[in-house]
């Protein structure tokens, strides 16, 4: 009932900014004490407050356990507040990121579009190579779900899985290729995305999508998705010289 709020840790510390080191250890210690307790509203209102702490700079990685256990609320304004935490606060080396695999292929089954990209995000800003490596076909299979919410987070987040776990891009490059011819302008502009990451690092694996991405240049009507196409066509055409006569008419009808 008297718990402090996020609110009132910020009031605080900013009444006590000459020397707040006092006031924030006796906030993380109300915080503890808040995380054992069995209410779920008392515990996600900690974690958030933790997640503002460690966004000041304080350690907060011995809360790892009581972020899970929020992440995995069925209330979804407390399972927000637990994956934006773990958004912020893990890294490769917690140890409890393993823990996340099951909950988070319960998430990617879930009937709610907005849980599942909850999901999906997270995903994306926690991923280590075991949990892109096990997580990989679930992902894929998102990018193929029945609502452009999803399929544009999942596509999205292939990126930083491949980062990880590169191995994973030779087993669904084809799947993010199919997004390219997307119903939805922004699951295409997502894809387009994805490669063009892709082939700032390799472009001569990239040569032979040239008339796909030259398909896109001339008949999307996204500025944005434009310009990203532009920039990957740029990297393909040292690579490709006969590509830059090709690219001349639709580059002054953009200009």
């Amino acid at each position: 009932m008297f718990e402090k709020s996020l609110q009132d840790l910020v009031k605080g510390i900013r009444a006590h900014k000459r020397d707040p080191a006092a006031f924030v250890s006796t906030a993380i210690a109300e915080c503890k004490k808040e995380l054992k307790s069995v209410d779920p509203f008392v515990k996600a209102q900690a974690v958030r407050k933790l997640t503002y702490l460690q966004m000041l700079g304080y350690d907060v990685s011995w809360a790892s356990f009581a972020i899970v256990e929020t992440m995995s609320q069925p209330r979804f304004a407390h399972k927000r507040i637990g994956y934006l935490a773990a958004c912020q606060c893990f890294c490769e080396t917690t140890d409890v990121v393993l823990l996340t695999t099951n909950l988070l292929k319960k998430e990617f089954q879930s009937t709610s579009q907005y849980e599942v990209g909850l999901a999906v995000n997270c995903l994306a800003n926690i991923v280590t190579r075991d949990l892109g490596r096990d997580l990989l076909q679930d992902c894929t299979l998102l990018m193929a779900h029945s609502k452009p919410y999803v399929r544009k987070k999942a596509t999205s987040a292939m990126f930083k899985l491949f980062v990880r776990y590169p191995q994973g891009l030779r087993l669904t490059f084809d799947k993010l290729k199919a997004r390219l011819d997307d119903a939805e302008p922004a699951v295409a502009s997502c894809a387009v995305n994805v490669v063009c990451e892709l082939a700032n690092k390799n472009p001569n694996n990239y040569l032979a999508m040239a008339p796909q991405f030259f398909r896109l240049l001339t008949t999307s009507s996204n500025n944005w998705m434009l310009i990203k196409v532009v920039k990957l066509m740029g990297a393909l055409v040292p690579r490709e010289p006969r590509l830059a006569r090709k690219l001349l008419e639709p580059l002054a009808t953009i200009v």
